[in-house]
């Protein structure tokens, strides 16, 4: 039988007098070490070769599906962006920036959203050129519309946005230079946040005196930040100070070794003394930022040309300049050095970088010193900066919405805080009237077209008097075709005679002659006497007096001329007058001589005159009977258009002409009151450039009060306060319950303020925007507080629309 094989020796032996486990590392911890050591060498000698290999390769795919899906990621962030560009405000409050970005922290996702889908971020940019500078805020698809733009308003008060899809913040094919901005010290030390004056005046001085084709972009982009990077944070912060922070390896060596205990750090370690103020004011500093809500960010800038020149040696000459500019740029980040401060890196693709709005891992910093690097200029004075005129001021609640071209409301426009929506007055709040006051060009007209086209679409009346033309024609070619068959057009440029509206026709003598006389004395208010007003009084009342010699015949202004003037005529026309008063003038007037008849008619006539002698006029109110029967056009939806420009018919003509057609509507609405209050269909009466037809017999203010009860509203639009006597202006102030102002000169807002108070001062009103008005609107018949609002474009005419 042969012997047993004798036992191998352990491949691995401990040295003489260590054994293996706890007992062996206290015993000889040098020698326990030393074995682990080698067993650990050996076994990766044998099992690395098969292993290592594939771990490899799962090391590269893994990180080419990170790579891929934070690509993917970031293509849903890109997908939909929008920049929102942010005019400031006239005043900017010091602590808004916190305000901001302590709100936008809400952005932040939940864990498994963060996991799947990334978190978004935001880009904050200044883009500086020689026509100024702008601010943009850059904001991805995911982020809801409307979410920023309010948080923008709420934290800088009269601040306004423009969003537009996103764009670059330089353009494509630039020649470039700039580079990154970093933390230099750890992120868990803050930088500077409190500045005596505000560091973006040195910013924006840096990029002053571009050039034409140059461009200076500063880039700041940011996410909230929560889970492992603020628990990393902690610790960092706990070891800054010399606390002991156990994490899972010491846990484990804990357990191995428990009788050991803990060592102090030796920074602690190193400690002699009390602790140095420099080291006390960084611990204050570390926890002071630990207690606040923090970001990741990055930071960005670049310089640009749009010159390109040939050659090497051209575009070191022109990166010349623009590395100086970099470099001006990058020195005005240093006032940010406190406890922590930042360091230049350089970057290879400038305006690629800037366009791809990659964050991929930042700086942590805080809020209060994220909202010192990305804020609104708080100093007014900076040359170049775009700021905001006026305030934006979100509607109150209880505005009505129009949604159908037929709905009882009509459009004024979107809103111009936060997210657009439509906004108008409703139907039974315009008969409240409307007062419009708003500069040339500053979108009144557009207003106006807007309403006017509503009305005629839903079938409500309107009538329309424009002395400029412009309006008119705007309406004429935008109708649609089906109104045809409701419309009534009165303009000198349309060929064939033109529709008659008579001021002497009608039921009541009386009330045709009132309205005739205080039309021609407030025109003529400087030329205007009492004898001028007796002769014309009593020549109209004898032509209205019924007479057997003018039996089935319509007397007109024509008329009122021949009966000055022609003997035979006044014979005819005065035989049959019954009246003694009427009789006895034309006695007087009959027994004048020629020369004396001829002076006494003479103030009368001079003013005809000026109607008669042209065509148009004559050919529209002295024609014959009225062929416009403005009581149809109230009551059955019809459109009536006034087109009567003063360069071509007269100043004078004009302010007559729409005078009396307004004086004939107001007519027709008095017969509204044989009609129960049920029974008043809603109609309109637009005056653009108002003041020159404000002269209905009787006072405004009251004629506006009893319109209201006939459900005939009132728009009155023009240009400024002064067109408007002292009288008009008040009774308009006070009845004219619904206001909308565009710009206006500064005298005239300090005036209209006490409208828009408190939400708008005189400030905002003479600053607004070209097509964007302050609204203060009566819903329900309680006045709102007032708001702004943005008008919409009118759409394209129709093609072939004469």
């Amino acid at each position: 039988m042969s012997a047993p094989p004798a036992p191998t020796a352990a491949p691995f032996p401990p040295p003489a007098g260590v054994s293996n486990g706890p007992a062996g590392l206290r015993a000889d911890p040098a020698g326990f070490w030393h074995t682990v050591t080698r067993r650990t060498v050996d076994v990766l000698l044998i099992w690395g070769p098969p292993l290592g290999i594939p771990l490899l390769v799962l090391l590269a795919v893994g990180v080419v599906i990170r790579g891929r899906v934070r690509a993917a990621r970031h293509a849903r962030l890109a997908t939909g962006a929008r920049t929102v560009e942010i005019l400031t405000p006239p005043e900017v409050h010091p602590q808004a920036a916190q305000v901001f970005w302590g709100q936008m922290v809400g952005l932040l996702r939940p864990p498994w959203q963060r996991l799947l889908h990334g978190q978004p971020h935001l880009g904050w940019e200044l883009v500086c050129t020689r026509a100024g500078t702008a601010i943009r805020l850059w904001v991805p698809g995911p982020v809801p519309p409307g979410l920023v733009e309010r948080a923008v308003q709420a934290a800088w008060p009269g601040a306004r946005t423009t969003t537009r899809p996103a764009i670059d913040p330089l353009p494509a094919g630039v020649l470039a230079t700039g580079g990154r901005l970093r933390l230099a010290r750890p992120d868990i030390l803050p930088l500077r946040v409190d500045h005596g004056a505000d560091p973006v005046r040195a910013l924006l001085a840096a990029a002053a005196d571009l050039d034409d084709d140059e461009t200076a972009t500063v880039q700041i982009l940011a996410r909230p930040v929560t889970g492992h990077r603020l628990t990393r944070a902690r610790h960092a912060a706990a070891r800054h100070r010399g606390q002991h922070t156990p994490t899972p390896l010491s846990h484990l060596l804990d357990l191995a070794t428990p009788h050991t205990g803990r060592q102090p750090s030796r920074s602690v370690a190193r400690r002699v003394g009390p602790t140095p103020p420099e080291e006390s004011a960084a611990s204050r500093a570390i926890g002071a930022k630990a207690v606040q809500p923090r970001w990741e960010a990055t930071l960005t800038y670049a310089t640009a040309t749009a010159t390109r020149p040939a050659g090497r040696a051209g575009r070191r000459r022109a990166l010349r300049p623009l590395q100086g500019r970099a470099h001006a740029l990058a020195s005005a980040f240093s006032l940010y050095a406190g406890h922590n401060y930042l360091h230049r890196l350089t970057v290879t693709d400038p305006p690629g970088l800037l366009a791809g709005r990659r964050l991929r891992r930042g700086d942590l910093v805080a809020v209060d010193e994220l909202a010192a690097l990305a804020h609104l200029p708080a100093d007014g004075t900076m040359p170049g900066l775009a700021r905001a005129g006026a305030a934006a001021v979100p509607p109150p609640v209880g505005i009505p919405t129009p949604r159908t071209a037929t709905t009882t409301v009509k459009p004024l426009g979107d809103t111009d805080a936060g997210r657009p929506r439509p906004v108008g007055l409703a139907v039974t709040d315009a008969r409240h009237h409307l007062h419009v006051l708003g500069a040339t060009g500053s979108g009144k007209s557009t207003l106006l077209a807007t309403m006017i086209l509503n009305d005629a679409v839903a079938g409500r009346g309107v009538a329309v008097i424009d002395p400029k033309g412009d309006l008119i024609r705007d309406i004429h070619t935008r109708l649609p075709a089906g109104l045809g068959g409701r419309l009534i057009l009165i303009d000198p440029d349309q060929p064939g005679p033109p529709p008659c509206i008579n001021i002497l026709d009608g039921a009541d003598p009386a009330l045709a002659t009132d309205q005739l006389l205080s039309i021609c004395r407030r025109i003529w208010a400087d030329s205007w006497g009492p004898r001028t007003d007796d002769l014309l009084r009593a020549t109209c009342l004898t032509l209205l007096t019924p007479a057997p010699a003018r039996v089935g015949r319509t007397a007109t202004l024509v008329d009122v001329a021949r009966l000055l003037t022609d003997t035979a005529f006044r014979r005819r026309a005065t035989a049959g007058v019954t009246d003694p008063i009427l009789a006895g003038f034309w006695a007087w007037y009959t027994q004048l001589s020629d020369g004396a008849r001829a002076h006494a008619a003479a103030p009368v006539l001079n003013k005809l005159r000026t109607l008669l002698l042209r065509p148009f006029v004559r050919a529209v109110l002295a024609a014959g009977p009225s062929t416009v029967n403005l009581t149809r056009v109230l009551d059955a939806s019809g459109i009536l258009l006034v087109r009567i420009p003063k360069g071509t018919i007269g100043d004078d003509a004009s302010a007559v002409f729409g005078s009396i057609v307004l004086a004939k509507i107001w007519q027709a609405a008095l017969a509204r009151t044989r009609r129960p209050p049920g029974d008043r269909p809603d109609a309109a009466a637009y005056l653009d450039e108002a003041h020159t037809f404000l002269t209905l017999p009787g006072g405004l203010a009251d004629i506006l009060a009893e319109a209201r009860g006939l459900h005939l509203s009132l728009i009155l639009a023009h240009q400024h306060l002064a067109q408007l006597p002292a009288d008009l202006t008040d009774a308009v102030a006070a009845n004219a319950r619904n206001k909308i102002f565009f710009a206006c000169s500064p005298q005239d807002a300090a005036v209209l303020a006490c409208h828009t108070a408190p939400t708008l001062t005189a400030h905002d009103l003479a600053h607004l925007p070209a097509f964007t008005a302050a609204v203060r609107l009566v819903v329900a018949a309680q006045p709102t507080a007032a708001f702004t609002v943005r008008t919409r474009p009118l759409p394209a005419p129709r093609p072939g629309r004469p």
